[in-house]
C-alpha cells in the first residue's frame, strides 16, 4: 500500500522544487534585465557627455597653424623681395613697427587677416638676438626671418612679426 499523505508530500515537494526552480530563474532573467538596463544608462550618459564636450570644443578651436601659414607667406614675401631686404637692411638698431618703412608697414597690413592683430619688429641680430616685445597678456604667434645680406651688405637682421587674435 501507498501512503497518500508520502505521495502528496513528495508531489507538493517536487512542485515546490519545481517552483523554487522557476523563481530561481526569474530572478536570473530579471537580474540580466537589470544589467542590462544599466549598461543602457551609462551609454546614454557616456554619450550625452560626449556630446557636450564636442560642443564646447568647438568654441575654442585651435586657430595656430593658420595663423603661422599667414605669417610665414608674409615673411617669405618679404623676403623675396629685394626692395623689403634693402629697407630692412639699411635700419640702425631696432625698430618697432610703427617706425617701419610706409610701404613695408602697408604690405605687412594688407595682408593679415581680420581676426588678427599684429605687430612686427626689426632687430640688429648681433645686439638682440631675442627682439621680443612687451608681453600682452594674451596668446601671441611669432614667426621670425633673418635677412642677412644684400649685394652690398652684410648686416644681419631679424624681422619678427608678432600676432595675436582680434
Amino acid at each position: 500500500m501507498v501512503n497518500k499523505r508520502n505521495q502528496g508530500s513528495s508531489y507538493d515537494s517536487s512542485f515546490r522544487i519545481g517552483s523554487c526552480l522557476i523563481k530561481k530563474q526569474m530572478k536570473n532573467k530579471r537580474g540580466w534585465i537589470r544589467i542590462v538596463e544599466a549598461l543602457i544608462a551609462i551609454l546614454l550618459i557616456a554619450g550625452f557627455l560626449t556630446l557636450l564636450i564636442n560642443s564646447q570644443e568647438e568654441g575654442t578651436k585651435d586657430i595656430s597653424s593658420k595663423v603661422y601659414l599667414t605669417e610665414n607667406a608674409i615673411l617669405r614675401e618679404i623676403q623675396l623681395n629685394n626692395t623689403y631686404r634693402t629697407d630692412i637692411l639699411d635700419v640702425t638698431g631696432s625698430v618697432e613697427f610703427e617706425s617701419f618703412n610706409e610701404n613695408l608697414k602697408e604690405h605687412i597690413n594688407n595682408r593679415i587677416p581680420n581676426y588678427l592683430n599684429c605687430t612686427g619688429k626689426i632687430c640688429d641680430f648681433e645686439y638682440d638676438p631675442a627682439c621680443n616685445i612687451d608681453s600682452l597678456k594674451k596668446d601671441i604667434y611669432v614667426r621670425s626671418v633673418m635677412i642677412t645680406t644684400d649685394s652690398t651688405t652684410y648686416n644681419p637682421k631679424l624681422l619678427k612679426i608678432f600676432c595675436w587674435t582680434a
